[in-house]
């Protein structure tokens, strides 16, 4: 599956958007404006005026659904969702190079809030994951104690967690460590 740069961009702001919601006892990462600033600094999210608390709520409600994609196998259950999302922010395709980018596409619509901003480029790079029946590729962390979501990008579809040096190795460690326990007996 080709990805393209716009494309491998929107697919790790929609990781690290979705891992931003709290977990049960976390804090979440989107807990106020200036942690917005950040997310659209970090992810260099173009064409995004002064943010706002509304903006803020609406992430936080696109946030939640890009959730149910990364958390339902069934692809139909995700198109849905994905083109809720898609047709909600408004999307208008159009070409574009900025920023020392070369030619890639934007699916938001001129002027549009953060919210569809992330929403149609976020969503229209999931959309290429379910269109090319790879929606399988996107995950959450096997590690008991961690529920981030990720995207296997490995050859064979073979990753497991959301960091093989931290939940990786963590768990081969641990069970390294039984069985060593088991055999001294």
């Amino acid at each position: 599956m080709l990805i393209t740069h716009d494309t491998r961009c929107s697919l790790d702001a929609v990781v690290d958007l979705v891992n931003t919601a709290p977990e049960e006892d976390g804090a979440d990462g989107l807990a106020h404006v200036a942690a917005l600033s950040d997310f659209v600094r970090t992810h260099n999210v173009s064409d995004v005026g002064v943010l706002s608390e509304r903006d803020l709520a609406d992430v936080r409600q696109v946030r939640a659904r890009f959730a149910e994609v990364f958390a339902d196998p069934e692809p139909r259950a995700a198109a849905a969702t994905i083109n809720e999302l898609i047709a909600a922010a408004g999307t208008t395709p159009r070409l574009t190079d900025h920023d020392g980018y070369d030619w890639h596409v934007h699916y938001f619509a001129p002027g549009a809030s953060v919210a569809d901003h992330l929403a149609a480029d976020c969503g229209m790079a999931l959309a290429f994951f379910v269109v090319a029946g790879e929606q399988d590729r996107l995950r959450r962390c096997e590690a008991p104690d961690c529920r981030r979501a990720f995207v296997d990008l490995s050859r064979n579809r073979s990753r497991r967690y959301c960091d093989s040096r931290t939940c990786g190795n963590r768990l081969h460690v641990a069970a390294y460590r039984a069985r060593r326990k088991e055999a001294a007996g």
